[in-house]
């Protein structure tokens, strides 16, 4: 099986220097180029065939957001992974508007960056923790704020809910709600069946669509 084809692009050197160490040490990983900015990346990604595109979103002439809009009208060259220094919850919602397959702080990208290229790379979305938390805090706060209906999610579907978003266990939320893996189980399928979700991934989805956040 080849290796997975990494184009980077990042307008701080220091970095692209990191990602390169980082993604060195994968046997799977090949790093086939790099941009400092976000001129003309179309083509660059296109001539070098890459497979995985990490891309930070504040760059200088030509943004990341500006580099999205242009990848949603001529069609996306390749996966792609926002790694960025911004949490705040409408820029995530913008980026995962514009079609990225994963977003990623640069606080925990140095232990998340493998993981995330082959999940992504194998057809997969991926977010680190600390975008799941906002997008569940935000989607906790539409239950109680916002006049749409959720589809009536209750106050203890809730609570399992931010716990599977944490990638609690089963056994993990058994204990943490002194309740019975038999009734999480018949919880978390309920969960499911009224947002008409399979995942984690399907809860954000459901959640950028319905502008719950």
């Amino acid at each position: 099986m080849g290796k997975i084809k990494i184009h980077l692009i990042d307008d701080h050197q220091i970095v692209i220097d990191g990602l390169l160490a980082v993604l060195k040490l994968e046997d799977d990983f090949e790093v086939v180029g790099f941009s400092l900015n976000g001129e003309n990346v179309h083509e660059r990604l296109t001539k070098n065939e890459a497979d995985v595109l990490i891309m930070d979103i504040n760059m200088p002439e030509v943004d990341g957001i500006d580099v999205l809009r242009d990848f949603q009208e001529k069609g996306a060259p390749c996966k792609i992974i926002v790694l960025s220094s911004y949490d705040d919850i409408k820029v995530i919602k913008e980026v995962l508007n514009l079609g990225v397959n994963g977003y990623l702080s640069k606080k925990c990208a140095g232990e998340n960056i493998a993981d995330a290229i082959r999940k992504v790379h194998n057809g997969e979305q991926y977010y680190c923790d600390s975008v799941k938390d906002k997008m569940l805090n935000a989607f906790s706060e539409s239950t109680k704020n916002t006049k749409k209906t959720v589809t009536n999610i209750t106050k203890r579907e809730l609570e399992i809910l931010q716990l599977v978003v944490k990638e609690y266990t089963t056994k993990e939320i058994s204990e943490q709600l002194t309740i019975s893996i038999n009734t999480i189980d018949t919880h978390r399928k309920n969960i499911m069946k009224k947002l008409n979700v399979k995942n984690t991934v399907g809860l954000v989805k459901y959640a950028i669509k319905n502008d719950l956040v």
